[in-house]
Formats: C-alpha cells, structure tokens, sequence
C-alpha cells in the first residue's frame, strides 16, 4: 500500500522570514512614490520649457474664456471691463501676453489703484485650448493727494509755482476732481478747478475744466489778458486730443502808454474755438533724447460762435525732432524745426488783423529739447524779444522828457519758424556720468514776420531766410526727474537793432510739454 510522504516541515522561522517580507513590502513602496514625484516634476518642467520654446518660435493658439474681476469694492466692473475689452480679441498666447501688458499699464494710468496683478489660467477642461485671465486689484488707500511743483512752460517769462489738490474715484468711474492754482513771476496767475472721466459713457475719455486767467504783458506789448472760460476735451489718446473752448477774454492797458497797433486790439472779445493736435513721440528720452524722432501738428479754429466778438482765425503749427546716436561718450545730435502760421477769416480778411495773444511770439528762457509743440524757443533772446515791434506811446506828464524814448512793443507776427542742433556727449568723470550730468553744444535760428493787414504783398521768401535771427553756444546740462537745467554761454551771430538779445551766461529751467 503506498504511502503519501509526509509534507516537509515548515521552517520554524518561515514566518518571521514572511513577516520581515510583508514589512519589507510596506516600506519599499514609498521609493517608488519620490521617483514618481520627481519624474512628475521632471515631465511638468519639460512641458513649461516647451510651451517658452514654442512661444519664442511659433504661434500657440489660444483664446480667453472669462475675465474674472477681484477687489473692487467701489470702482464699477463697467470701467474695469471697457479697458480689459481687448483681450477678448486675442487668438494666441503670444497677443495675450501683449495685451495683459497693455491691460496693466491701462489700469495703472487710471491712477485709483494701488496695485493691479493679472494672472493666467487655464479655462475649462472640456474647453481645450482656453485660458482664464485674473485681475486683480486694490482700490488706493488715500483718494485725496496733492502735489506743488515749479515750471517753466512755452512763452513763460520766467518760472511759475503751481499746486493743485486732487480727489480720486468719488462715483466709482474713475473719475478725478481738481482744483489748482498757479502763480509767477510779472504777475501770471490761474485759478483752475476741471473733472476727468477715463471713459465717458463707455467712450472716450473726457476732461472738463472752468479756469481764470490773468497774464501781464506789460513790460513786452504794453498790455494786459484776462480770461474767464471753459474748455471740454472730446477726444484724448495717445496720438489724437482734440479740445473745444469757451471764454471770455479781456485786454486792456493800465500804463496808458500802448503803441498804436496794440491799442486797435484792446477790449473785450469772445472765443470760441476747436483745437487739434496730432502727436508722434518715438524718442527714448524727452530731457536727453539720444534716438528716436518726434513730430506735433497743431490745428486751432476760432469763431464757432454766431457773435460779432467772435475771434475769428485759423492757426496751424508743426514741429519736427529728429536724435541720432553717434556712438561716443554717449553722445547724440538732436535736430528740430519748427513752424507756424496764422490768419483771420471771413469777409476781407486779407485786411484785417490777426488776433493779438494767439499770434507766434519768439524767444525766452527754454530749452528747445523740451519745447515740443511749435516755434516758441531760440537761444539767447529774451521772451518776445524779437520780431515786429511798435513806438509805444509818450505820455506828456513831463515836457522835460519829449526826447526820451519811450520804448516799444513786440506785437508778433503771422509767420514763424525756428530750427536748432543740439550735440549733447557725456563728461570723461565717471561721478557726472552717474549723475546724468553732461554738456552739449547748440546753434539756433528763428525768424518772425508779419503777413495780415496786406502785409503778405511785401513779403520775399529770401529777406525772410536772410533776416534769421542766430546763436550759438556750450553748456552744462543738470536732468532731475521733474525739470532739465541748464547753464549755457550763448553768442549771438546775428540780431538786430530792437531785438532783446544778448551774448552771455543763461540759467534756464524746462520741463517736457
């Protein structure tokens, strides 16, 4: 009879053998689980250097699903959605990376947020090839600023003091209230108080002001200008302003002693005018521009009103700059021309006068790097310090003084043009360098003429090149962030007998316009 043989005993310590396994088992797969991590990891950076190379080198489609707007407690969702619209046009992850760009500095120009932060995202699972865009934003602390600053504007005479109180956001439109006030030297002086809506029922943005106006042109023209008016801009972008204005403007002259062409102007008149200005400014710098180009052309129409008063006129200006880097010790030559015409309107026109404060009046102490916007600037001369003048009249207080002089008035001209070049180069110290501190030379012509009142019968192209008023000089320049100074010596080449120009030291301080 057979037997089966007996099983083989179990070791006695097979058990703890299987247990030390099973413990084994436990704890090995916890490698594998970091190799996973790591290779996770690895796979998501490879798939993120992809996407940068692929974005560097192709186009990646993409569109944007939903806008989600965090933060604003008083800002209304309608002007946040008017400047994040373009991104609902983009087609690729390159534009949408463009356009958060622009959306951002859109937001930040608003001025009623302390931070905006956009983040991307990715859309919904089942809507592949879609991104999610995040804004968010924190509304500024402190609606209520103000800020003074001393400048020197186009045709000033000398520096004005300006300060001026702001209120952000009162509706939630992004809408800033101000009220300023200026005053200078020869006693200028403006009361101003204006509204700013950045998007003016979802369109363009709106300014609106109501100012008060008194300028002092005693010592130059022998008279006075004061304006009470309101001006509403229509339009304002970044090439494109276009402005309307209304006041009521009144000249007069206390000292009694005007010449007889401004005496003819003198009283009160209405003005009414549309105002439009097309501007391109490529330069990298706008108080030491080394490259790029810049061009203005300014186009005023008065007497949109059915008034007798009404000023009526057209006037036109233009400026053209031009900087080309030379390469040397930072060096660069800025080229520019300017010009302007003016003249009245409707019946006989030919023989009447233009407007006295919007004809061209040449000289002052600026700086044509900063004087964009027409032929305003020209090295050397004294503000209104050359062009068509007037014998003012004597009075006869003191027969001693028949003889006397009685001295004359500028009262501008129809036609102006100015041209400069302007070599700027950085100094061998290394501390200037730093500073910003470097010198520059400098020529510059300019030239003034009457053409209304028949005036235009007696005018020749060649005695109007022949007659440029010119200069030259060197000089320091001193760029801070709010104004560029100057110290200049400037050597007049040719002026003439009642032009207030002369050769000598010039300290000077401009800001960009």
């Amino acid at each position: 009879m057979a037997v089966d043989p007996k099983p083989i005993p179990e070791n006695a310590n097979n058990g703890e053998e299987e247990l030390d396994e099973e413990d084994e088992e436990e704890i090995q797969p916890e490698l594998p689980n970091t190799r996973t991590r790591e290779s996770r990891a690895r796979i998501e950076r490879e798939k993120l250097e992809n996407l940068f190379r692929r974005i560097q080198t192709e186009r990646v489609p993409l569109r944007v699903h939903d806008v989600i707007i965090k933060g604003n407690a008083k800002t209304k969702d309608s002007l946040i959605e008017a400047e994040t619209a373009l991104l609902k046009d983009v087609s690729s992850m390159q534009e949408l990376l463009e356009a958060s760009k622009d959306v951002n500095f859109g937001l930040q120009a608003l001025q009623v947020f302390d931070s905006v932060r956009i983040t991307l995202d990715s859309g919904p699972p089942e809507l592949p090839g879609t991104a999610n865009v995040i804004i968010e934003v924190v509304e500024t602390k402190s609606p209520l600023s103000g800020e003074v600053g001393a400048y020197t504007k186009g045709e000033a005479r000398s520096s004005t003091v300006e300060g001026s109180v702001k209120y952000k956001n009162i509706f939630g439109y992004g809408d800033i209230w101000d009220a300023s006030l200026a005053y200078g030297g020869d006693h200028m002086a403006e009361v101003s108080s204006g509204v700013y809506l950045p998007r003016f029922r979802g369109l363009a943005p709106m300014t609106a002001r109501v100012f008060l106006l008194s300028q002092d042109w005693l010592k130059f023209s022998s008279f006075k200008e004061r304006t009470l008016g309101f001006s509403l801009g229509l339009v304002s972008s970044r090439n494109h302003d276009l402005v309307y204005n209304l006041s009521w403007r009144t000249l007069s002259d206390p000292s009694q002693t005007a010449s007889r062409s401004i005496r003819r102007k003198l009283g009160h008149g209405l003005l009414s005018s549309l105002k439009y200005t097309f501007k391109i400014d490529r330069r990298n710098s706008h108080l030491r521009p080394t490259h790029g180009y810049a061009f203005v052309s300014t186009t005023q129409i008065g007497g949109l009103a059915p008034d007798s008063r009404s000023i009526r006129f057209l006037r036109q200006e233009f400026d053209l700059r031009y900087a080309l880097p030379l390469g040397v010790l930072h060096s660069a030559l800025n080229l520019g021309i300017s010009g302007g015409l003016i003249f009245p309107w409707g019946t006989g026109f030919l023989n009447m006068p233009s407007p006295l404060p919007e004809r061209f009046f040449l000289g002052g102490n600026l700086s044509p790097i900063c004087t964009l916007g027409g032929p305003m600037a020209l090295y050397g001369f004294r503000t209104r310090g050359l062009g068509p003048t007037d014998t003012r009249r004597q009075l006869q207080s003191n027969p001693t003084d028949d003889n006397a002089d009685p001295g004359r008035d500028y009262i501008g001209g129809d036609l102006a043009v100015t041209a400069f070049a302007d070599f700027s180069f950085d100094f061998p110290s290394k501390w200037c360098q730093s500073k910003g501190i470097h010198g520059h030379m400098f020529a510059s012509a300019g030239n003034i003429d009457k053409l209304t009142e028949n005036a235009y019968q007696n005018f020749s192209l060649q005695k109007f090149v022949e007659s440029f008023r010119t200069s030259v000089g060197v000089g320091v320049i001193i760029p801070t962030n709010l104004f560029r100074l100057e110290l200049n010596y400037c050597y007049m080449l040719r002026k003439f007998d009642y032009d207030h120009g002369k050769s000598g030291f010039r300290v000077s301080f401009s800001t960009p316009s």
